[in-house]
C-alpha cells in the first residue's frame, strides 16, 4: 500500500474499532488502489491502513460506497478524504472459485432439501388419505429380516 509515496503499515480490524470508539482516530482516507480501495486510518503521529481479516494484506473494498460505508458507520467518522490518484477497477481480476463452489453446493443442498421434504410430505399425505399402507411392526420385523438374510446370503456369495 503506497500512499503520499511511502510505504504504510497495517493495523487490524478490531484495533481500529477499539481507537474509534475511544475518538482517537483524527482523520481517515479511502485511498484508491488497483482493484479497489482501501482505508487509511490517523491517529496520534502515525498513519495505517486497515487490514483484512486474518490477514497482514490491506482490506480493499472492490465498491466505494462499501469503504465509505465502513469509515462512516464502522469508524464513526462522516468527514474524511477520498484519494483516486492510484485508482484502476479493472487492475485485478478477482475470482473466487471456492466462492463460486460453496455456492453451487448450498444450491444443490437446498434443492435436495426442497425434493426431501416433498417426498416426506407425499408419504404422510399417503398415509392420511389410505394411499399408502401402515405396516404393523410384527409384519414390518418379518420384512427386515427377510431383507437382512437376502442381504447377507448376497455379499456371501460376491465374497467367494
Amino acid at each position: 500500500m503506497i500512499h503520499a509515496g511511502k510505504l504504510t503499515e497495517i493495523i487490524d480490524g478490531k484495533a481500529v474499532k477499539s481507537l474509534a470508539e475511544a475518538h482517537a482516530i483524527q482523520g481517515a482516507v479511502v485511498v484508491g488502489q488497483p482493484g479497489g480501495w482501501a482505508v487509511l486510518v490517523r491517529y496520534g503521529i502515525v498513519e495505517r491502513v486497515v487490514a483484512a481479516q486474518r490477514s497482514h494484506q490491506p482490506r480493499l473494498w472492490r465498491n466505494l460506497n462499501t469503504a465509505v460505508s465502513f469509515v462512516r458507520e464502522e469508524l464513526g467518522m462522516p468527514r474524511f478524504e477520498i484519494d483516486t490518484v492510484d485508482y484502476d477497477p479493472e487492475a485485478i481480476e478477482r475470482k473466487r472459485p471456492d466462492q463460486a463452489e460453496r455456492l453451487r453446493q448450498q444450491q444443490e443442498a437446498a434443492a435436495y432439501d426442497t425434493w426431501f421434504r416433498a417426498q416426506v410430505q407425499e408419504a404422510l399425505d399417503g398415509i392420511k388419505d389410505g394411499t399408502n399402507r401402515v405396516i404393523p411392526e410384527e409384519e414390518w420385523k418379518g420384512i427386515s429380516a427377510r431383507m437382512r438374510a437376502d442381504l447377507l446370503r448376497r455379499a456371501a456369495e460376491e465374497s467367494r
